[in-house]
């Protein structure tokens, strides 16, 4: 389905300008001085992962995964869902290529199945696994789209004992990626190693809500942070040595950003403080190379044990970061020793239909600006933002008018940052289309293509022609 131009302004104009523009856009618009035009060599492109929409799991010599075991465990995963079938992506990669075309984006970022390239997560490799990702993105190449490939995106082969609670992990993904670099390299220019640390650590082993369901203690739980940062580490390592020249490494972090609640310098401060320290186990000793001293003093005898060379490895030098930006954090400046306050979400908090995703414009402004302030990135992606919605169908149509919101708002004020001479070249939305949503299985819906599980028929919401829109001109609309 295809939405005109009029359709469009039809289903948006309920809208008042302030919830578009934001107070600096209307400011802006009133004063005749509006410019929303990106740089011309900005990229624009869509994400997914490979649990999430390639279903096929018992094809082609692909192992179990956690999330295999984890989806098929009575109670863990709403209404019982799996990623069996998904949106059977495995098979339909070609017509998922031709959303993409449709839409116009330059670039595509897309995970691989450790699982489907060594079905016991070491040992010797799988060629059907490696092969049907060569065509993948052969159809991608054809098709004049980029893949940026994420080498882990919280599929963990079953087989490798102990999980990330265990330290060989972190060489067995080094030894995996460092395959797939060269195997792929001729192809792919831009990898990521491993995709949201926080999400696969504490949501998995201390929150105890995603694969593999653990609530460990907090010395365990420092120790598994540390297996990720060190497989990141290792795996930037590996990629670089497997890859032909010119290949660029980065990682896709969900960098908690701390947002001023008022944009004085006081706050702008004690925001910037919170980022740093308040990310030390994640991005901080990625970008610092160091356990800072905040960290260590606030863990105490619960710090991780690091082995030497651990730190040297963990601290490799980037070739670009990229961030997931959806929620805010707020803050504010106050007279504690550590010099700021975090301001707790309330039942009022705005948010999309997940209750996490509060909706904070700003944070996608800040945390492009404090990333840049605190570590001086060469190059930033945006790896992921996108809004779940309850996306009714009616009369055959999506009109998702509240993700288009969601994303113009986000969109704007990452502009704003671009406009401000921060390294931000491309933006990623999440996601090509509705998929496996974890542990709340297909019941949140992220996609700006509707999937209908039933039929697997992808059909484009408002969502998608809104982009469409977005990356024709360049510019927000």
């Amino acid at each position: 389905m295809k939405f005109t131009r009029r359709q469009m302004g039809q289903a948006l104009g309920a809208a008042s300008a302030s919830s578009l523009l934001g107070t600096r856009g209307v400011a802006a618009a009133i004063a005749g001085r509006t410019n929303l035009d990106f740089p011309k060599d900005f990229r624009w492109g869509c994400a997914t992962a490979a649990y999430q929409i390639e279903g096929a799991v018992n094809e082609d010599g692909r192992g179990p995964t956690n999330w295999d075991v984890f989806s098929h465990t009575p109670g863990k995963v709403f209404g019982g869902h799996t990623g069996d079938v998904a949106d059977d992506s495995y098979h339909r990669y070609r017509e998922d290529t031709q959303l993409l075309k449709n839409l116009g984006v330059s670039s595509y970022r897309m995970s691989l199945a450790w699982s489907r390239i060594f079905p016991e997560g070491r040992g010797q490799p799988n060629a059907k696994g490696v092969d049907h990702y060569k065509r993948v993105i052969d159809d991608l190449l054809e098709n004049h789209i980029e893949p940026f490939v994420t080498m882990f995106h919280w599929d963990l082969p079953a087989a490798l004992p102990g999980g990330w609670q265990n330290r060989d992990t972190a060489y067995a993904f080094a030894d995996y990626a460092g395959y797939m670099a060269g195997a792929l390299s001729g192809r792919v220019k831009h990898f990521i190693t491993v995709n949201e640390l926080r999400c696969f650590t504490d949501l998995s082993h201390l929150q105890g809500i995603h694969a593999p369901g653990l609530k460990l203690p907090p010395a365990q739980v420092n120790q598994v942070r540390h297996h990720g940062v060190l497989a990141h580490g290792l795996g930037v390592r590996a990629i670089r040595a497997h890859a032909k020249a010119g290949a660029q490494v980065g990682i896709a972090d969900n960098t908690t950003v701390y947002v001023p609640v008022i944009e004085t310098a006081e706050h702008i401060a004690a925001a910037k403080k919170a980022t740093r320290e308040l990310n030390a186990m994640f991005l901080t000793v990625i970008m610092e190379g160091r356990y800072i001293d905040e960290y260590l003093a606030a863990e105490g005898a619960n710090a991780p044990k690091v082995q030497p060379g651990d730190m040297a490895a963990i601290g490799s030098p980037l070739d670009f970061l990229a961030l997931n930006i959806y929620a805010p954090e707020w803050v504010r400046a106050d007279a504690s020793p550590r010099g700021y306050a975090t301001i707790p979400h309330i039942a009022s908090s705005p948010h999309m239909a997940s209750p996490w995703l509060i909706v904070g414009p700003e944070v996608a402004y800040w945390g492009i600006r404090e990333v840049s302030e605190l570590w001086k990135p060469k190059i930033l992606y945006v790896s992921e933002n996108g809004a779940s919605a309850d996306d009714p169908v009616q009369n055959g149509r999506i009109d998702d008018a509240d993700r288009v919101m969601y994303l113009r708002n986000y969109v704007t004020q990452f502009h704003r940052a671009v406009s401000e001479g921060y390294p931000l070249k491309g933006y990623f939305l999440w996601s090509l289309m509705d998929n496996f949503e974890w542990a709340d299985g297909y019941s949140k819906r992220f996609g700006i293509h509707y999937v209908d599980f039933e039929t697997q028929k992808r059909i484009p919401k408002l969502s998608a022609a809104w982009y469409k829109e977005v990356i024709a001109r360049n510019s927000v609309v």
